[in-house]
């Protein structure tokens, strides 16, 4: 046996077979799932496009499995929006999304102030509470306590 042929040989790999115990997991979730688990830890994560050409997937079908993942807490959303970004998640409307830019920007306003500035705009506190709910759903208020309270 040469040196490359024992190199192989000595190489052991270990996934478990938890990927299976997830009814309803598509093949694209289960690719994802043992893309991730072949890093070691969060700081060395992949990014989207590395996790799909190493899922040999396209970007949409990437996300989503990552969304799957979210629903399933396997993955964090912490780790899902540093992966995938704030902006790529297309379960988050266009409202939702303007939302988030705004509270990046204004991390401690208040909702008195928030529906001051709303009336500027033409939205009601309606639509305002309910991209808030959108947001804290999806796991985009974790940062963001005082516009967690206001969502809630």
């Amino acid at each position: 046996m040469d040196n490359g042929q024992a190199k192989d040989a000595a190489r052991h790999f270990n996934l478990s077979d938890e990927v299976f115990h997830h009814p309803g997991m598509d093949i694209y979730t289960q690719m994802t799932f043992i893309v991730l688990k072949c890093f070691s830890s969060e700081s060395n994560i992949p990014g989207l496009s590395d996790i799909a050409k190493l899922g040999r997937m396209n970007i949409k079908q990437a996300t989503k499995s990552l969304q799957q993942l979210v629903e399933l807490r396997i993955v964090s959303h912490k780790i899902f929006r540093r992966m995938v970004g704030d902006f790529q998640d297309d379960r988050l409307s266009w409202a939702a999304k303007g939302l988030l830019t705004f509270c990046k920007e204004n991390p401690n306003i208040n909702l008195s102030d928030l529906l001051e500035l709303s009336s500027e705009s033409g939205e009601d506190e309606h639509s305002i509470r309910k991209a808030l709910r959108e947001l804290d759903e999806y796991g985009y208020l974790e940062e963001y306590p005082v516009w967690s309270r206001i969502a809630n």
